[in-house]
């Protein structure tokens, strides 16, 4: 699950240590990011709010997209699903306040390896069960309900349920959406494609993993993006080990997009994961300079969101979902790695 960065307000796929934030607003929805200062605070820019009606006026609330599909529009959110009391949750669930900001790396002894591979392979399992399931007809709540059973059954908490007011288990990001799709009752349609963003936390650990998947006969411009988006991500974590600098990640995703002239959305970032949620380091996906080596044994996450059109992010009025503003179609690929002596450990694959 992604967090927010700016120059101009941006969205950090991940939170930076030695932060602060200032806003009533359910966190992870907009930071501004200072890349000089590494400082983020969040902050509403009318770029990303109150534009629902805009969007969904009369004049475009049936605007065809590429001559195909409709603009993309918020569905009928069913409510909050249960979860047993007897399955661990994350501080935050219980707690009124919003979810800090972890500062320092995070970096795993043995039985801390264990349990990040094994919440790992749990999120990974989720991740392709629910892949399994799109198909043209079937909701995105009807996913969230598959995930959120799945889940508890293997006893563990969705980590997204109830993270900054987060009202579901899963984010399903569909076509234009760039991340934190709310799920809802919009049937999927053939030609969709959809990123389906799955956290589990198991034992105290998080596992968090994402991928896009095909809905029915998806046109070749849809499936290249797709493919030039996994592939970014291999390439990113093929040249992960110890002290390699972080600034590497976005240079080699930013190369691969402007190669088949892709926009790489800045606003979302990968970052620390483990026994906290989010934390640092923050990964960039575009090219920069920032300061930052990796470190045996830590874990983190690269989750690079590509787009065919604009790159410029526009957020719904639920304060969570966050669409391309010319409605072009968006990809992204997530695994969270562990650093190793060897280079990289995929946690989240099957």
């Amino acid at each position: 699950m992604a967090t927010a960065k700016s120059l101009q307000p941006r969205i950090i796929s991940s939170f930076l240590g030695d932060n602060s934030i200032r806003s009533t607003q359910p966190l992870l929805h907009l930071f501004r990011f200072d890349l000089g200062r590494r400082h983020v605070s969040m902050q509403l820019s009318r770029t990303f709010s109150g534009l629902t009606n805009l969007l969904f006026n009369r004049r475009n609330v049936d605007e065809v997209i590429d001559g195909k599909r409709k603009r993309l529009r918020p569905g009928n959110v069913s409510p909050r699903r249960p979860v047993p009391s007897h399955i661990t949750k994350p501080p935050y669930v219980e707690s009124l306040k919003l979810p800090g900001i972890s500062s320092g790396l995070e970096i795993h002894n043995k039985k801390g390896i264990e349990s990040m591979r094994a919440s790992g392979r749990l999120a990974a399992k989720v991740r392709e069960y629910a892949g399994t399931l799109v198909k043209p007809g079937i909701t995105t709540d009807e996913i969230d309900e598959a995930v959120h059973n799945m889940i508890i059954e293997n006893g563990a908490y969705p980590s997204p349920l109830g993270y900054g007011g987060f009202p579901k288990s899963v984010c399903t990001s569909v076509n234009e959406c760039i991340c934190h799709g709310i799920p809802d009752s919009r049937p999927l349609e053939d030609g969709d494609i959809i990123n389906i963003d799955v956290t589990v936390y198991l034992n105290g650990y998080h596992g968090d993993t994402s991928a896009t998947f095909f809905c029915g006969n998806v046109d070749e411009k849809a499936k290249k993006l797709v493919q030039v988006t996994k592939e970014s991500l291999d390439k990113a974590i093929s040249i992960c080990g110890p002290g390699v600098e972080y600034k590497k990640i976005g240079k080699i995703i930013h190369d691969l997009a402007d190669k088949h002239r892709y926009g790489v959305v800045r606003q979302f970032v990968g970052h620390g994961v483990g026994r906290v949620f989010h934390a640092d380091p923050v990964v960039l996906h575009f090219r920069n300079n920032e300061a930052g080596r990796m470190v045996l044994n830590q874990t983190f996450t690269i989750e690079p969101m590509l787009t065919i059109g604009s790159r410029n992010p526009v957020m719904w009025d639920d304060n969570w979902t966050v669409v391309t503003e010319d409605a072009s179609l968006s990809a992204q690929f997530e695994h969270t790695i562990l650093i190793t002596k060897d280079g990289a450990e995929i946690l989240t694959s099957c």
